[in-house]
C-alpha cells in the first residue's frame, strides 16, 4: 500500500480527505457517488480519487462499503480469539508493558504520585485525514495523542490536565516527525518500521485495560464484556468503559475497537462518527491486504 504523504505537505490535502471522510460517514446510507464526494472536497473526481488513496491506502468506494454498523456486528458474531486471556495481571517489570504493536511504558508509582513533575512535554498541533490532532512527546515516548474536538486551546488544556505537574512546551517542528510516525503506523503498519514508543500514566486497572486494547488486532472489534473477561474482571464492564474512555492515546492504544455487545458503536472520546470512520478504514484495509 502507498505510504502516507508527510503530514505537513500541502495542507489542503488532509483537509480534503478529512472533509470527504466526514461526509461519507454522515451520508453513507445515500451511497454518494465519487462525483458527489469530490464536489464536497472541492477538487476533480480524478484528483480526489488519487488524493484519498494516497492518504488512506484505499479507494473512496471501498471505504464507503465499510462505513456501516453491519460489518461490525458480523465481526462480533464471528468466533475468534481476538484477546489472549492469559494476561499477566500485574506489570511485567518496573512499568514495562508488552511490545506487541507499540513499545509502551507506564510511569513508575513515584512518577504517578508526582503527576508528571520533572517531565518536559513538547506538544504540537497537526492535521490528519481524521481531523486535527494534538500530540505530546517526551524523551521516553508519546504521552498524549488526541483529536481536537472543540478548539486548540481546549485540547492543550486537556493534555495539561492529564500531566498537571509537567512542563509543557509548544514545539510543532519537533513533534511533526512523531505525529507522522504515529499515523503511518496506524494507517499502514509495516513490520520493517520501528514502532512508536508510548509513555502512559494511569492506575493499575487502567493500565491493564489499555494493555488489553493493544491486543485487539487491526480490523477487529471486541465488546466491553470481552475486555472484562480478558483481564479477569468479568463483572467490571462498566468500569472497563470508564478506563477505555480515559485512554490518552488515540489510534495507537485502539479504544475505537471496543463496541457494545449488540454491535452498536458506543461512545468515543473523540466522537462516535470518527470511531466508525477509523474502524471502516481499518477493516477495509485489512480486507484489501487479504485480497492482494
Amino acid at each position: 500500500m502507498p505510504e502516507l504523504l508527510p503530514l505537513e505537505t500541502d495542507p489542503n490535502r488532509h483537509a480534503d480527505v478529512a472533509a470527504a471522510i466526514e461526509y461519507l460517514v454522515r451520508n453513507y446510507a445515500a451511497q454518494p457517488s465519487l462525483d458527489d464526494v469530490a464536489r464536497i472536497a472541492g477538487i476533480s473526481p480524478h484528483h480526489f480519487q488519487r488524493t484519498f488513496k494516497d492518504w488512506t491506502g484505499i479507494s473512496p468506494k471501498r471505504f464507503l462499503q465499510y462505513v456501516t454498523l453491519v460489518h461490525a456486528r458480523k465481526l462480533l458474531k464471528t468466533p475468534t480469539n481476538l484477546l489472549d486471556t492469559a494476561f499477566d495481571l500485574g506489570l511485567s517489570g518496573p512499568g514495562r508493558l508488552h511490545d506487541l504493536f507499540v513499545a509502551c511504558e507506564a510511569v513508575t508509582p513515584g512518577d504517578y504520585k508526582r503527576r508528571g513533575g520533572g517531565l518536559c512535554i513538547h506538544y504540537g498541533l497537526h492535521d490528519s485525514p481524521f481531523g486535527r490532532v494534538l500530540i505530546g512527546v517526551t524523551e521516553r515516548g508519546i504521552c498524549g495523542l488526541g483529536f481536537v474536538t472543540d478548539d486548540d486551546a481546549a485540547a492543550v488544556g486537556a493534555l495539561a490536565g492529564e500531566w498537571p505537574a509537567a512542563e509543557l512546551i509548544e514545539n510543532a517542528g519537533m513533534t511533526a516527525a512523531a505525529a507522522k510516525a504515529a499515523f503511518d503506523f496506524a494507517f499502514h503498519p509495516d513490520p520493517s518500521n520501528t514502532p512508536p514508543r508510548l509513555l502512559v500514566m494511569g492506575t493499575n486497572f487502567q493500565i491493564k485495560v489499555w494493555e488489553a486494547l493493544m491486543r485487539i488486532p487491526r480490523g477487529g472489534v471486541v465488546s466491553y464484556q470481552d475486555i472484562a473477561g480478558a483481564i479477569g474482571k468479568p463483572k467490571a464492564a462498566r468500569a472497563i468503559g470508564h478506563a477505555v474512555g480515559a485512554n490518552p492515546i488515540a489510534m495507537l492504544i485502539p479504544c475505537h475497537r471496543v463496541i457494545l455487545k449488540s454491535g452498536v458503536l458506543h461512545h468515543y472520546r473523540w466522537g462516535v462518527e470518527r470511531k466508525g470512520a477509523i474502524l471502516a478504514l481499518e477493516q477495509a484495509g485489512e480486507q484489501a491486504g487479504m485480497e492482494e
